[in-house]
């Protein structure tokens, strides 16, 4: 690759780094690979420990309601049939999620969905609440009443947030599924699982082509003015306002800390996932990752990690955006810096876009820059 002349830079190989050199190269054009870590993957990124595939950063459950993405995902690995159940635990009580007749049947001892309602309901005209929601907290109990939301709901969204649930938007939950039927699947999606075998084969394989070169511990920022004055098309998925020194201030972000851990247990708590929702437990959850593939890995040994939520500052990883009102402006002042001064450079993946973005919906936004980059 050394003598090739490189038609397209990509920065980072996660998700979308992967999908668009994968489709790159696919139609003749050489790229080469900068990743600042010493692995490739980015965040999909898994380790294999006594024979279980440990996610690295956080909980990765491939799932979505597109075919053609279900389909392209299925190229490079095979996915089992594991379905998302969560729990929370509350002070030792546990609960199903998302919010279920499960869960209500625990908490009230109702039985059908019109008690689980009338109930929801009984709480909320207690509490009086009147107009639109203006917050976080309001949001939670217009939609599942107090006890619900003060059980399951305001710890653990105020230790991933960092903030008062009072203080927090209310957007963030509008979205919360609550189902009044016996359904722990937390997604509603038709495609759903765990890749055999762990998620950094799939960018081992998108990468594995001749025309593609890797070079990993190599920070695009080392070199950046070398790079930009080079003729390759620049493909950038780090934070966008780094890309430009922070010109215009910094976006936001929560950042996480996890603590792995080997035990000599077989089965540590039963579940993949168990979110931990009172406000004295430091972390928000526990992972044991052999539960992603059961049958898997040494008999005589689990791995978990615990997950703590954390203020975002440089040098940290970012992983959650924080979308509100400020950081949207924000952002947008810099795609409109990025297309004055920069239209060689394509931004893309969760920090290049500054959106929250799940596996699905990264690959097919690399597809549809790819789509649009080579006009098919």
């Amino acid at each position: 690759m050394e003598d090739i002349i490189i038609n397209y830079l990509i920065v980072g190989s996660g998700l979308f780094g992967a999908v668009f050199a994968h489709e790159a190269a696919k139609r003749g054009h050489s790229v080469k690979v900068l990743e600042k870590k010493d692995h490739i993957g980015g965040n999909i990124y898994t380790k294999e420990v006594e024979g279980i595939q440990v996610h690295q950063y956080g909980a990765h459950i491939f799932h979505t309601k597109m075919d053609d993405i279900w389909e392209y995902v299925n190229q490079f690995a095979e996915f089992n049939n594991y379905v998302n159940c969560p729990v929370a635990n509350y002070n030792g009580e546990i609960y199903s999620l998302p919010f279920n007749m499960n869960t209500f049947n625990k908490l009230w001892g109702v039985i059908t969905p019109e008690e689980a309602k009338a109930k929801i309901e009984e709480q909320k005209k207690a509490l009086d609440l009147e107009g639109n929601p203006k917050n976080l907290e309001e949001q939670a109990i217009s939609l599942i009443g107090p006890d619900v939301y003060q059980k399951l709901v305001k710890g653990y969204t105020e230790k991933q947030w960092g903030k008062s649930a009072k203080d927090l938007p209310s957007f963030i939950i509008r979205r919360l599924p609550v189902r009044f039927t016996y359904d722990n699947n937390y997604f509603n999606d038709p495609y759903q699982g765990i890749p055999v075998g762990g998620y950094t084969q799939i960018i081992e394989k998108l990468l594995d082509h001749e025309l593609i070169d890797v070079e990993v511990n190599c920070d695009f920022f080392d070199n950046q003015a070398q790079y930009l004055q080079s003729d390759a098309k620049i493909i950038f998925t780090g934070m966008i306002d780094q890309f430009f020194n922070y010109e215009l201030g910094e976006l936001e972000y929560r950042s996480l800390r996890f603590e792995n851990e080997v035990l000599d247990h077989d089965n540590y708590q039963g579940n993949a996932v168990v979110n931990y929702t009172d406000a004295e437990t430091p972390f928000t959850r526990i992972i044991e990752h052999k539960h992603f593939e059961m049958g898997k890995g040494n008999k005589n040994k689990t791995v978990i990690t615990r997950e703590y939520p954390k203020t975002f500052k440089r040098g940290d990883d970012p992983y959650y955006p924080i979308n509100d009102t400020r950081n949207k402006k924000l952002y947008s002042d810099y795609v409109k810096l990025a297309r004055s001064n920069y239209p060689n450079v394509i931004f893309g993946g969760r920090l290049g876009q500054y959106r929250y973005y799940n596996m699905d919906q990264t690959i097919m936004a690399a597809l549809q820059t790819v789509k649009k980059e080579f006009s098919e």
